[in-house]
């Protein structure tokens, strides 16, 4: 062969996530994995029993049409409705997409030409990056800063140039656990709208906000016709492996997406899509009792990591949280994190992965909550022993 990379230039350096390389970590040595963020318990029995009724009912066993099945089209317009006030028409402003990842790639496929810039909160979700660097999109990060990793709009507004195509915003924010405050979204959306920017926004937490509220960009004034949002099933309804997403946006926008979701995946998820309709329609107990609970979890490895000697920055929502290693006297997070299977059998992951400026989060950790609470103590007990003694 002629030496030239195989891998091509946009995708140089990213490499296999950081994720994959922590859960191999973890299965390797036995160690609990509150690394990768994916709960240790499925959902609802209920739900999971519709998704084997429509495989045996056959429903979705075969091709579900390309925007997704109207049964789950209609219960996600229902849902907006519900909690958020807005009208969205299920025919034409709602696509299914294989998980949130799919209909972000598919989002900055289609609404990028080469060389557009994208305003991303950094540290970012690390799929943010290589879906950029896809679409020939250059990011552009906004650092958000310990201890409160709250976004700095001044610097936001600086940072937009003539070549700023879309602002890419993720609230809850994943790995921080920040949500926006009515203000911060209400100066981002003004800002938007007088530079004329796209907003793609990522909303799979809408449901784990524990302290504040969620609020969807797109429900702001003049924002419902230049946002695109996104949200999934995996978070909300602890069935991440199913893979079911979803954009809501203006007909002229959904098609723009739909054209290259069609050419990624096609169609995903047919049976689960149908058993997702049913979850949608949940009462509100469901959702109070999903938020409680991680609530409750949250606080208990936050108080086992304070004990342990990390600095905690807890969340105000997801089911991640951002420590700091410096009290322990630590100065390299992948170093660490890399350790400490071994050390003492409990899997983390590097916040310094998810920055372009890495040596801004050098020192910065994140552990997952959304295990069982006798994982969760047993994680703190050995974190705890190892660092204290």
């Amino acid at each position: 062969m002629s030496g030239r990379p195989l891998l091509n230039r946009r995708l140089d350096g990213l490499g296999t996530t950081i994720f994959a390389e922590m859960s191999a970590l973890a299965a390797a040595t036995g160690a609990i994995n509150l690394g990768q963020g994916f709960p240790d318990t499925d959902g609802p029995e209920a739900i999971r029993e519709a998704a084997v009724r429509a495989l045996r009912d056959g429903r979705g066993n075969q091709y579900p049409p390309g925007p997704g099945v109207p049964e789950l089209r209609h219960a996600i317009a229902d849902h907006q409705r519900r909690f958020y006030g807005q009208d969205v028409d299920p025919d034409a402003e709602v696509l299914v997409t294989a998980g949130a990842t799919e209909a972000i790639a598919a989002a900055m496929l289609a609404l990028l030409e080469p060389g557009d810039e994208v305003i991303a909160f950094e540290p970012f979700y690390d799929s943010y990056a290589a879906c950029v660097a896809m679409a020939g999109g250059v990011r552009v990060p906004l650092t958000l800063h310990a201890p409160d990793f709250r976004p700095d709009l001044d610097a936001l507004r600086a940072a937009v140039t003539p070549r700023t195509r879309l602002l890419l915003l993720n609230s809850p924010h994943n790995p921080t656990g920040t949500v926006l405050t009515r203000a911060e979204a209400t100066a981002i959306a003004e800002l938007a709208v007088e530079r004329d920017l796209l907003v793609v926004t990522d909303e799979v937490y809408e449901h784990l906000v524990f302290d504040g509220e969620h609020i969807p960009l797109s429900t702001l004034p003049g924002m419902r016709n230049r946002t695109v949002a996104i949200s999934s099933a995996g978070k909300t309804f602890s069935f991440t492996g199913w893979k079911v997403g979803w954009i809501t946006s203006t007909p002229e926008l959904v098609a723009a997406v739909r054209t290259a979701k069609q050419f990624l995946t096609y169609v995903a998820s047919g049976p689960f899509q149908y058993a997702v309709a049913e979850a949608l329609a949940l009462p509100d107990a469901y959702y109070t009792g999903v938020r409680d609970d991680l609530r409750a979890k949250r606080d208990l490895l936050a108080d086992g990591l304070t004990d342990a000697g990390f600095e905690v920055h807890r969340p105000q929502g997801t089911y991640f949280i951002t420590t700091d290693i410096a009290p322990l006297g630590e100065k390299d997070a992948l170093a660490f994190c890399r350790a400490l299977p071994t050390r003492c059998g409990v899997v983390a992951v590097p916040n310094s992965v998810f920055y372009d400026h890495p040596t801004a989060g050098r020192t910065q950790v994140r552990f997952a909550f959304c295990k069982r609470e006798e994982v969760l103590r047993t994680a703190a007990d050995r974190l705890r022993e190892a660092f204290t003694g």
